[in-house]
């Protein structure tokens, strides 16, 4: 007879103090718990999580997305570089699109961000986005906050690139960066209004070479967009700004106007107002996935499930009366605390 593997227990005292010293191991250990889809390993992740909140005061937090092939990744890179040159602890927080067929990613940044990745100040977290919309992985809230506990003031966050559902980022980001690049199509068209109308600042990336005109017409004709849209808390313009993440060039800048942004929204409330507003937003994803994993922890709730599937398949009854009838069917019990069929 086999015997059964009982786990050790894990120590989330300890993996907090390695954490908070600074051990880049701990760090990647305290994301792979908090980022574990197995019900064991809930708990540690939630006191883990919950220690680690208020550190990160006195961080800041970029947003970074844009179109495929825009150079998300070397300018990330040559931003890290900086910030680690002049002392800075910077974490990078980059998402791979999962396959929707075979459930797979890549994981290439580190592969992609060789010279920072190999930095002592760096922190480089490749995770794959899954089934999760927004364009950041499902867990990228309560990774920020160990990247912070961690003592990483920068946190760096790519997101899988610019569709319409990829607004999550800036959710939890002080400030959003749209990287472009000139010669892609039409400037305007090619992405979501409403990640231009997002954007703190736009950057055209690429802007060397031969390619240095069609970069500067590309940022005048955001310029001139960017005046129609209604102004931002604290009376912030957004700024369009040139920039070669090969060469370096307009990096410097680019970084400089992010901290005079972070000084002015801190000095108008604007900054604090903004975190608070990013814990209400945590709060009501933590309050849906804990709504969804009470019902799908039903055998109930999952047997009901599929007959509703099938039925909605074969045309037997809508959508929309299917899910009523789930919910009507398995609501919350308030004296048993548990759905009730």
């Amino acid at each position: 007879m086999a015997l059964s593997k009982t786990r050790k227990p894990r120590d989330i005292d300890a993996l907090l103090r390695e954490l908070q010293n600074g051990d880049r191991g701990a760090l990647a250990r305290a994301i792979t718990l908090v980022e574990s889809t197995l019900p064991a390993d809930v708990p540690d992740a939630r006191q883990l999580v919950e220690a680690c909140l208020g550190s990160g005061t006195d961080s800041i937090r970029v947003g970074i997305t844009g179109v495929p092939g825009a150079g998300k990744s070397t300018f990330i890179e040559a931003l890290g570089l900086l910030l680690t040159g002049q002392g800075e602890k910077v974490a990078v927080l980059a998402v791979d699109p999962s396959s929707s067929v075979s459930k797979g990613s890549i994981l290439g940044d580190k592969t992609r961000m060789q010279q920072l990745s190999r930095h002592p100040n760096a922190f480089i977290r490749p995770s794959p986005a899954g089934q999760s919309l927004g364009g950041v992985t499902r867990r990228t809230r309560e990774t920020i906050s160990l990247c912070e506990a961690a003592g990483y003031r920068i946190i760096l966050i790519e997101t899988v690139g610019v569709g319409q559902s990829e607004t999550a980022v800036h959710g939890m980001a002080d400030f959003f960066l749209l990287l472009k690049i000139a010669g892609a199509g039409d400037e305007l068209q090619g992405i979501k209004r409403g990640i231009v109308e997002m954007a703190d600042a736009i950057a055209i990336n690429k802007a060397d070479g031969e390619n240095v005109p069609a970069a500067e017409r590309a940022a005048a004709r955001f310029r001139q967009a960017l005046h129609l849209y209604p102004p931002k808390p604290g009376g912030w313009t957004p700024e369009v700004q040139l920039c070669s993440a090969t060469e370096g060039t307009g990096i410097p800048e680019i970084w400089s106007m992010i901290l005079a942004y972070t000084e002015r929204m801190k000095t108008a409330g604007v900054f604090q107002a903004k975190r608070r507003e990013q814990n209400l937003q945590w709060f009501q994803r933590a309050l849906e996935d804990a709504m969804l994993e009470q019902f799908y922890r039903d055998p109930a709730f999952r047997e009901a499930l599929e007959a509703g599937r099938k039925a909605v398949a074969e045309m037997q009854v809508s959508p929309f009366r299917a899910a009523q009838s789930l919910v009507a069917r398995f609501s919350q019990n308030p004296q048993t605390g548990s759905p009730t069929p």
